[in-house]
């Protein structure tokens, strides 16, 4: 095992991936695909499996960015949810204190 790990550059990856997606006709699976190649390119077979995914699923997409996107949506409809929450117990507290009218200031 290596002591400090390999950085491989986005193209390098993107070409790993390619390699493993024209090599696995000659493989019975994509897995032993990857499985035969990752000793050549270097890298871990769980590595290569997951370069070869994120390639699968094309461009700007990691598989995670629409549940970022909603995690921010969401995130979002707390805050209004909140604010809304604090206008309304604001509101409250001042009609209750108008309802007991001015003998209640104190």
């Amino acid at each position: 095992m290596r002591d400090t790990p390999v950085r491989f550059s986005p193209e390098d990856r993107e070409r790993a991936a390619r390699l493993v997606l024209q090599q696995q006709s000659e493989h019975p699976s994509q897995y032993a695909a990857i499985t035969a190649l990752a000793p050549e390119i270097g890298c871990a077979v769980e590595t290569l499996r997951r370069w070869v995914r994120r390639y699968e699923q094309g461009p700007g997409k990691d598989g995670m960015a629409d549940a970022r996107e909603r995690i921010a949506e969401l995130k979002r409809a707390v805050l209004r949810l909140r604010q809304a929450n604090e206008m309304l117990r604001k509101a409250s507290a001042y009609l209750a204190q108008a309802e007991l009218g001015p003998s209640a200031e104190r």
